[in-house]
């Protein structure tokens, strides 16, 4: 009843939440993809020696697509941007079940978009740097067990291994800032902090499967370019079937962290209930 008697008081309801969730995770992928596509496929072909980026600002320009996604969508939805956190949310925070799958293909919808978007306009330079379309920029649009380099020994497991880690951090840090009966960052600061958080991750677990943590992340833009000419998307260097691991092991992450978080930290703390789940009051974003 009072989350209905929000909604009405917004003006916005799930068509609303589901518009941010859409808008927000486009705006986090169009950044993310983007700065791959121009570091992998721009950098190899018109400057090898890494003058258009590198790993480091590929970890940059990943969270503060985060940042800025969550800026877009938070006042309205919460800013989930990833179905692990919408699944963690529902889990440990109250978020409707209902919403869940509804949030998920917003998400999704919107990582695909945005991988659109990159794909036609980095048209170009794909084509001349891989004519293939093959394995060599596969890694702009999707994630591959050690980033796609066999010499890297990292097979399927060693790479969901790795996503439930990377995820479980996230949403232990994640739930942490945004939880008011802990120390959340004032002034609006919040999706700064998940930003840095998201950079965090990237520098110190990138190695092993890219660090997608997300599954809308990956999915989307993996259909996007499978329907674009990728026709190996849905496998790894090595020819196995790979897609389903930066979907199951995020979402496995995700819960693995809630519990984390609620078993060692939320439970001692004292208080008042602080917000509602899922939903972002005027001053600080949910996620």
């Amino acid at each position: 009843m009072a989350e209905r008697e929000r909604d009405a008081a917004s003006g916005s309801g799930l068509i609303g939440e589901l518009s941010a969730e859409f808008a927000g995770t486009m705006i986090l992928l169009l950044f993310g993809i983007g700065v791959v596509a121009q570091v992998v496929a721009g950098g190899g072909l018109t400057d090898p020696a890494g003058g258009l980026g590198n790993h480091d600002s590929i970890s940059w320009a990943w969270g503060l697509g985060v940042t800025l996604g969550v800026y877009v969508a938070a006042r309205l939805s919460g800013a989930h941007l990833n179905p692990a956190v919408t699944l963690a949310l529902a889990a440990f925070k109250g978020f409707s079940w209902k919403k869940v799958a509804p949030y998920m293909i917003a998400q999704t919808l919107g990582a695909f978009v945005a991988a659109l978007i990159v794909r036609w306009n980095y048209t170009e330079v794909l084509g001349h740097f891989d004519p293939g379309h093959t394995i060599k920029t596969q890694t702009v649009f999707s994630t591959l067990p050690g980033n796609g380099n066999p010499a890297a020994g990292v097979h399927e497991w060693g790479a969901f291994r790795d996503q439930v880690i990377g995820t479980a951090i996230l949403l232990i840090l994640i739930l942490a800032v945004t939880d008011a009966l802990n120390t959340p960052p004032g002034a609006n600061l919040g999706p700064f902090i998940v930003g840095l958080i998201v950079v965090a991750i990237g520098m110190a677990f990138g190695t092993d499967a890219g660090y997608a943590i997300n599954p809308a992340r990956d999915f989307g833009p993996r259909l996007a370019s499978y329907i674009t000419g990728y026709h190996t998307a849905w496998r790894d260097q090595w020819g196995n079937l790979y897609f389903w691991v930066p979907i199951v092991a995020p979402l496995v992450g995700g819960l693995i962290g809630g519990v984390f978080y609620k078993f060692f930290v939320s439970r001692f703390l004292p208080g008042a209930e602080p917000e509602p789940p899922g939903r972002a009051p005027a001053s600080q974003p949910q996620v």
